[in-house]
């Protein structure tokens, strides 16, 4: 059985991933940071189903726990499927920030870079020597690196190196035949940034071909695929999943 680790796998996106995943028939290790609950329900909804799955702790920007994090899942590997490889690993944990330039302090900075481009760095180099031949890893990166949205610059450049990093990532690991894709989600239905009250959905729904704004298992049923084998020959891509936001 191949087993991937979903950071940020309590909630939104992560979650639906966690369990679209576990339909395929992948075990599942998703991460929290500050929420067992929600993450336990999400294990309980898959071991409900038939699937395996176990939540690990782990916070995205502290880079100095990766280790013990990697030590952990390895325990995982061993006592809940009997292997000891990864299949793939998804780098979906983060959160948002709305904020002119003018007004961002460095810490909020500081904060999104270390949550969306250095964290997801050093955690594959923490996760690497688990990686099986063949694995995929996938990235949450943002619609917002192609359409400029006030208030949101450090997140989408952020996002938009994290866009540069996959390809890094798929070129330097292609002799393991590993892959990289990222995933791009326009508008989505989640709690990322305080969520989306009605009058700034109807926005942006209006501005999405397809009328509406995206719910989370929308995004899932791509980062999902790419992990199976359906997505064996997709690499160093960038996909938007957005329904056409502002085409």
């Amino acid at each position: 059985m191949s087993v991937v680790v979903i950071t940020g796998g309590s909630r939104g996106i992560g979650a639906s991933a966690a369990e679209h995943c576990a339909q395929r028939g992948m075990g599942v290790i998703l991460t929290y940071k500050s929420d067992p609950h929600s993450a336990a329900s999400v294990v309980e909804r898959i071991l409900a189903s038939g699937g395996k799955a176990v939540a690990l702790e782990l916070d995205v920007a502290d880079i100095s726990r990766f280790d013990s994090f990697r030590e952990a899942v390895q325990l995982a590997l061993q006592t809940t499927w009997g292997v000891t490889t990864l299949g793939g690993v998804v780098n979906n944990g983060g959160h948002g920030l709305f904020n002119p330039l003018e007004t961002v302090t460095e810490a909020q900075f500081d904060g999104l870079l270390n949550v969306h481009l250095k964290g997801p760095f050093f955690l594959i180099q923490a996760l690497l020597p688990l990686m099986e031949e063949g694995a995929s890893i996938v990235n949450l990166t943002s619609a917002t690196t192609r359409v400029a949205t006030a208030g949101v610059a450090p997140y989408a450049a952020f996002k938009g190196g994290l866009d540069v990093l996959t390809r890094y990532m798929a070129k330097e690991f292609g002799p393991r035949r590993i892959r990289a894709n990222s995933v791009s989600p326009g508008a989505i239905r989640t709690e990322l940034g305080g969520g989306l009250n009605e009058e700034f959905e109807t926005l942006l729904a209006s501005q999405t071909a397809l009328g509406r704004v995206g719910e989370a298992q929308d995004v899932a049923r791509v980062i999902a695929m790419l992990l199976s084998e359906e997505g064996s020959w997709i690499n160093a891509q960038t996909i938007e999943v957005s329904g056409g936001y502002f085409i």
